[in-house]
């Protein structure tokens, strides 16, 4: 049915523009402003004819470049107080006659709109299909507006009630990028028909380019990615991974980030709704469906070893492609490796390890480095998100065995396993507070004379404000996290499961009595910088993805 139709496409673009001087032809990302429209329209598997009504010998010359027919204006028709109803109408009259034919719609597209999608004018003309005369593309504009009486001379509300945006009435602004009309509508005069359809667009397609402030967010909203985040958080993996996309997607404010979850793991699930970030779910087998159906232009792994054929087929499918911690397979065919916790023996040029590529989680940039007193009044325990050996517990009953008399605090994981068994063992002990998955653990550590906590992510936070640390591994893998060592200030005595409990209280015991070891750790993890990571990983990524974008455009040009 749509397409039985004949449809012309008509962009107005005089070459006088006042605002924003020769804007049409202004590069705008990486091609002129007028050429984004275009090259919407032809998009469309709906559309027969796309032309440039113009006064300017330099906008049709463009225009033509990028697939357009041309109408070269007349004078008249290229004055400031021209209104639209006339020129439209001039262009569809002498396309109609070059092509010896009669349109059934002519719709008006504007070259100031960039970011209008080629799916909205879809929708436009299958609205006229199913019978409306004329659909015009509109935005909310639902807003606690005011009015001025001139005889009065005083301002007066719009709005019945003051309520929040949401719950006003419905009230919708014309946004000019689409003006869509049956044929038989269209006059000199006039386009608009009697049965009148709306399109309401969000506010970025609404955008339309009057002056530089309108320039200045245009491109950058056409330079925005979709960036799609895949991880999970489970009690077999802990909750590092999650806490790192977190990290990632709080710097990408310019991007539109979608998190992958698992939807039997709802440790993660829960996390990413906490933190009110979009997320969508995959079934086990189902994870390269589900990143199709998103289509994003980037794809972070971290999922911790990933396999040849998984990041085979995401390359496929033309995605930039960047992994964390990945020993597994796929390490030879990402993008980009960044692994901050295992150095990694076999040299690849696209593997970058190492402390400088740790990503801090915001609220640690805003703390100072800790101030080391002589005396320990305070011990903080922190064993990650899910605390597999309880080694929360073991280290807990080593320092009430110890000489320390100050206070603990102990910060559980969401997917800590016997939270009620573990307050109500220490329930008794007025020195000891747990807490359960707290959002601003940085404050809790810049208060801690002292941290135990495993050989995991959680180091690095440490060593960015200079607490002593006393570290506990995990598993073997832990083992392989190089950066809790001695040179970097951290006492770390080896698989936490294996640990006496008379060496635990020992180290405890060593480290309250010696002010000097405690200082002496703290100017070591001091000059280990841990506050670039993400820049420093941006400076590798941003050159590779340019070089991958023009990879791409060329593959798709051959195509």
């Amino acid at each position: 049915m749509y397409k039985d139709n004949k449809i012309l496409v008509v962009i107005p673009a005089r070459g006088g523009s006042k605002g924003i001087p020769r804007k049409n032809i202004r590069m705008m990302n990486d091609k002129p402003l007028i050429a984004h429209t275009i090259n919407h329209a032809n998009s469309s598997e709906y559309i027969d004819n796309v032309v440039v009504s113009t006064d300017d010998d330099e906008i049709k010359f463009i225009a033509e470049k990028f697939g357009a027919d041309v109408i070269k204006r007349s004078k008249e028709l290229a004055e400031d107080n021209v209104p639209l109803d006339p020129v439209i109408y001039d262009a569809t009259i002498k396309q109609e006659e070059k092509f010896n034919t009669v349109y059934d719609f002519v719709i008006t597209l504007q070259p100031t709109s960039p970011l209008l999608k080629t799916s909205t004018l879809n929708k436009a003309i299958e609205k006229l299909c199913e019978g409306n005369d004329t659909v015009i593309s509109v935005v909310d504009d639902r807003h606690l507006s005011w009015g001025y009486d001139t005889e009065d001379d005083k301002f007066y509300p719009l709005y019945s009630k003051r309520v929040n945006r949401q719950y006003l009435p419905k009230q919708y602004r014309e946004t000019g990028s689409i003006f869509a009309t049956k044929r038989e509508f269209l006059k000199e005069d006039s386009r608009l028909g009697e049965k009148i359809d709306l399109i309401p667009v969000s506010p970025h397609e609404s955008i339309d380019i009057d002056n530089y402030e309108d320039w200045w967010v245009a491109e950058r909203l056409l330079m925005k990615k979709r960036i799609l985040i895949k991880t999970d958080a489970s009690h077999e993996i802990g909750t590092g991974h999650i806490y790192r996309g977190l990290a990632i997607a709080s710097k990408l404010v310019n991007h539109d980030v979608m998190f992958l979850l698992n939807e039997n793991k709802e440790i993660g699930i829960n996390i990413i709704k906490n933190y009110n970030y979009p997320y969508i779910t995959h079934k086990e087998d189902n994870i390269l469906g589900k990143i199709k159906e998103y289509e994003p232009d980037i794809v972070v792994n971290d999922i911790l070893n990933t396999s040849s054929s998984y990041i085979k087929s995401l390359k496929d499918e033309d995605y930039f492609v960047l992994n964390f911690e990945d020993l597994g397979g796929g390490v030879k065919y990402a993008d980009v490796v960044c692994d901050a916790l295992y150095e990694h023996k076999i040299p690849l040029k696209n593997l970058y390890s190492g402390h400088l590529y740790y990503i801090l989680k915001d609220e640690f940039y805003y703390q100072p480095y800790k101030e080391i007193h002589p005396s320990v009044k305070e011990i903080l325990l922190t064993f990650g998100g899910t605390d597999p050996n309880d080694l929360t517990k073991k280290t807990l009953n080593s320092i009430l065995k110890s000489d320390f008399k100050g206070n603990v605090k102990v910060i559980l994981g969401l997917g800590y396993m016997d939270k009620k068994g573990i307050e109500k063992e220490f329930q008794d002990y007025n020195n000891i507070e747990i807490f359960e998955d707290v959002k601003n653990i940085s404050e809790y550590m810049i208060s801690a004379d002292i941290i135990f906590t495993s050989a995991g992510r959680t180091m690095y936070e440490i060593a960015s404000i200079g607490v002593p640390c006393v570290c506990l591994c995990q598993n073997q893998r832990e083992l392989t996290h190089i950066f809790g060592n001695v040179e970097n200030g951290f006492i770390n005595l080896g698989l936490g499961s294996e640990v006496k409990e008379t060496d635990l209280i020992k180290t405890i015991n060593d480290i309250i009595y010696n002010y000097d070891l405690r200082l002496e750790m703290s100017n070591r993890m001091k000059n280990v910088d841990v506050r670039h990571g993400f820049e420093n990983l941006m400076k590798i990524v941003k050159p590779k993805y340019l070089e991958f974008e023009k990879e791409k455009k060329g593959r798709n040009v051959k195509q």
